[in-house]
């Protein structure tokens, strides 16, 4: 294990490593020696940075959080430009083919790790999910307002639908992760009503 190895943006480097080690191997090999081991230094420099794993895996949970936002802005500008089933499909398939969902079963199976999220902030349920959720339901209000979905969208339910859906498709799959077709057909199904109630397509 190479231990002079200098690291620049230790934390960002770890993140990173973490998120490689996830979506390779899953979930259960996700360890700070396979982090470390993968990021290419020594299983101390975790601890230089983090007061434990569990402390760790929270700020990774943040820090995949706070790269969602972005996401979250560039499909809120997309609203009225393509079509609404092409900007959320593609919304879905960069959200659940990232690292993002295979974060979710560490929240869902790790005690200490779900408390200190809820330490870190009130909001309820899963971040990652949480944000998608938030993602979502604010691209579809735009598109309400737009004209582009009918006023009277039930703009929650749509959004649980495709959030809940999209997250069946990409979790616990092995192997081949599922195609733009298998999230456009659940997209469309989900909108089909309201974006033909809509003003235009």
């Amino acid at each position: 294990m190479p231990t002079g190895v200098a690291m620049r943006d230790a934390r960002t480097q770890l993140f990173d490593a973490a998120g490689r080690v996830l979506l390779r191997d899953g979930p259960n090999a996700l360890t700070s020696r396979a982090v470390t081991t993968e990021a290419g230094c020594a299983k101390g420099v975790l601890h230089r940075h983090f007061a434990d794993f569990d402390a760790f895996l929270a700020d990774l949970v943040h820090d995949r959080v706070d790269r969602m936002h972005g996401q979250a802005v560039a499909l809120r500008e997309a609203a009225g430009i393509g079509t609404v089933a092409d900007n959320l499909t593609r919304a879905l398939t960069s959200l659940f083919g990232s690292v993002a969902v295979a974060i979710i079963p560490l929240i869902t199976f790790r005690d200490e790790l779900r408390a200190r999220l809820r330490q870190a902030g009130p909001a309820g349920g899963i971040p990652i999910l949480t944000e998608a959720t938030a993602m979502i339901s604010a691209y579809l209000t735009a598109e309400c307002e737009l004209g582009r979905i009918a006023a009277d969208a039930d703009v929650d339910s749509i959004t649980l639908s495709l959030v809940g859906g999209g997250h069946l498709l990409f979790a616990g799959r092995e192997g081949a992760r599922p195609g733009v077709d298998a999230v456009d057909n659940l997209v469309t199904a989900a909108i089909a009503d309201v974006v033909a109630r809509g003003v235009s397509p």
